[in-house]
């Protein structure tokens, strides 16, 4: 059935979360701070991975000055901080648990909040999100999605045990986002040839990357508002290969 891929990957993003936000009360604040640490290092190595795929580096760079000035004009990552705040008003409203601390790194934003964009982004930029809703759409082959999901419940779990259950949160961005691309395959495939997915994938590993230094403490970026450019690489790219 179409979207089997997707379901066995928002399962696998709950269920990790859930397990990995029980652990993580478990664990010692120096042991998750060396976790934290090691998960920045990992999404740093992954995102140079993604970002070699390009054929024309300026197509990145295009992208990602067009796709940031877009982000900071349309807010984006307000917006997504917003999204993050109300699901953990909903669910600590329901549970009757008390709502996380905020955020001393980024004024305004929770844990919660945080934990949600961060694994959002993390679940949902790469190649294997995009390929593998592509194939689930149109042939109904859900393999790739199924070797996702088993990566994205490990990595779930190591960033709950971690960041808290903001993590959970992030099923709903892998619902929607692969859900989309399922739904929209048909059309999706006769835009987006190799070259443009190559474009796009790498410059979602420069994001990445910049995931990877919030991680490590090393730089706070506003990762949130550079997601235009994942819609802007293809374009430029598609412009310049003509």
């Amino acid at each position: 059935m179409i979207g089997t891929g997707t379901v066995i990957n928002v399962v696998a993003v709950l269920v990790g979360g859930t397990l990995g936000t029980l652990l993580g009360t478990r664990l010692p604040e120096r042991m998750r701070e060396t976790i934290m640490h090691g998960l920045g290092l990992l999404t740093i190595v992954i995102g140079v991975q993604l970002s070699f795929q390009t054929e024309n580096v300026l197509i990145v760079l295009g992208s990602l000055l067009v796709g940031g000035i877009i982000g900071e004009l349309l807010r984006i990552e307000d917006y997504i901080n917003r999204a993050g705040r109300w699901i953990e008003r909903k669910t600590t409203r329901n549970s009757g648990a008390a709502a996380q601390p905020l955020d001393t790194a980024h004024p305004g934003t929770t844990r919660f909040s945080r934990a949600f964009l961060t694994a959002s982004l993390v679940f949902c930029v790469g190649p294997m999100a995009i390929i593998g809703s592509f194939n689930d759409g149109m042939k109904g082959d859900y393999a790739i999605l199924a070797v996702k999901s088993a990566l994205d419940f490990f990595a779930a779990l190591a960033f709950a045990s971690t960041m808290g259950p903001g993590v959970i949160a992030a099923a709903l961005s892998v619902g929607v986002y692969q859900g989309a691309l399922t739904l929209g395959a048909g059309w999706a495939s006769g835009i987006l040839s190799d070259p443009l997915i190559a474009e796009m994938t790498a410059t979602g590993g420069v994001l990445m990357l910049a995931i990877g230094l919030a991680l490590l403490e090393l730089k706070q970026i506003r990762t949130g508002n550079l997601l235009p450019a994942l819609l802007v690489a293809p374009l430029i790219a598609a412009l310049v290969k003509k």
